[in-house]
C-alpha cells in the first residue's frame, strides 16, 4: 500500500500546497481520502481523473471537501467527451445536501457510511470511527490484503476510543492542528502534545502529523509529540510518498 500526501494544511491552502487530501494506491486501485482546497488539481500529478473511481470523505468542512464539485464535474464532462463511462463513487457521512449534489451529476453515485460500516474496495478494507468534531466526522482504518494498516484520523479532539481504533497501525496520519499548551479541543482538534500521547498509547509504528497550522514554527510540533511519547514522528509534506 502506498499513500501520497496531496495536501495537509488546515483551514486553507498555502501557495501550491492544498488542504487535506491523501491518495491510497495498490495493484492499480486508487482511493482518494478527502477533497480539500487544491486537491483536484494537484492529485492529477499522480493519477488521471478518469482513473480515479473512489473518493472517501471524512466530513464536509470546506478544507476537506470543497473540491468535491470539481471531481464530479470532471467525471461528467469527460463522459460527454466520450472518455469515460465508469461511475465515480463518493462515500461519506449521510447528508441529504451532499447526496443530492453527487447524485444530480451524471455518472456519479453517493454511498453513505457510518461507524458500523465496512467498505471493501479492491485490495482495501476500510473501517470507520465517529470522532469528536463540530460536524459528523469519521476516522478511517485502512487495511490492505497483506494486513498492512494505515489510520487517518481526519479531524477530532483526543478520544480514548480513537486510540483503541488506531492500535498497532503501521502508519498513523493524525491531525495536529495546534501547538502544545493550546486548547485545540474546543474546536474539535488535537494539539501536538495530545497527538503524541495518542500515537504513543496506540502503539503505532510511524506517525505523520497533518492538518498543520499556518503560524509558528511547525517543527515544534514534532518535538512536542516526541516529548509526549510518540516515536518515528514527522510532519506531512505535499508530495510525500509513504510506503506501507
Amino acid at each position: 500500500m502506498k499513500c501520497t500526501v496531496i495536501g495537509m494544511w488546515g483551514g486553507f491552502p498555502e501557495e501550491d500546497e492544498p488542504t487535506s487530501g491523501y491518495l491510497i494506491e495498490k495493484d492499480g486501485f486508487h482511493i482518494l481520502l478527502d477533497t480539500g482546497s487544491g486537491v483536484a488539481a494537484h492529485v492529477q500529478n499522480y493519477v488521471e481523473l478518469n482513473d480515479l473511481h473512489h473518493i472517501v470523505m471524512s466530513h464536509y468542512h470546506y478544507d476537506h471537501s470543497v473540491d468535491l464539485g470539481a471531481f464530479l464535474f470532471g467525471r461528467m464532462i469527460n463522459m460527454f467527451m466520450g472518455r469515460i463511462d465508469t461511475e465515480l463513487n463518493i462515500y461519506g457521512p449521510d447528508d441529504q445536501k451532499i447526496i443530492d449534489q453527487v447524485n444530480d451529476v451524471k455518472l456519479s453515485r453517493f454511498h453513505p457510511y457510518d461507524a458500523g460500516s465496512q467498505l471493501n474496495i479492491g485490495p482495501f478494507t476500510i473501517e470507520f470511527h465517529r470522532n469528536n468534531h463540530p460536524v459528523e466526522t469519521y476516522a478511517m482504518r485502512i487495511t490492505d490484503d497483506e494486513g498492512k494498516v494505515l489510520v487517518y484520523t481526519a479531524d477530532s479532539s483526543y478520544m480514548d476510543s480513537l486510540v483503541q481504533f488506531s492500535e498497532g497501525a503501521d502508519v498513523l496520519i493524525t491531525e495536529c492542528n495546534s501547538y502544545e499548551g493550546e486548547d485545540a479541543a474546543r474546536l474539535g482538534h488535537m494539539n501536538a502534545e495530545e497527538a503524541g500521547l495518542f500515537s504513543s498509547r496506540a502503539g503505532v509504528k510511524r506517525t505523520i502529523l497533518t492538518h498543520l497550522p499556518h503560524y509558528g514554527d511547525v517543527n515544534e510540533l514534532t518535538e512536542s509529540a516526541e516529548k509526549a511519547g510518540a516515536e518515528n514522528v514527522e510532519l506531512a509534506q505535499v508530495d510525500q510518498v509513504i510506503e506501507i
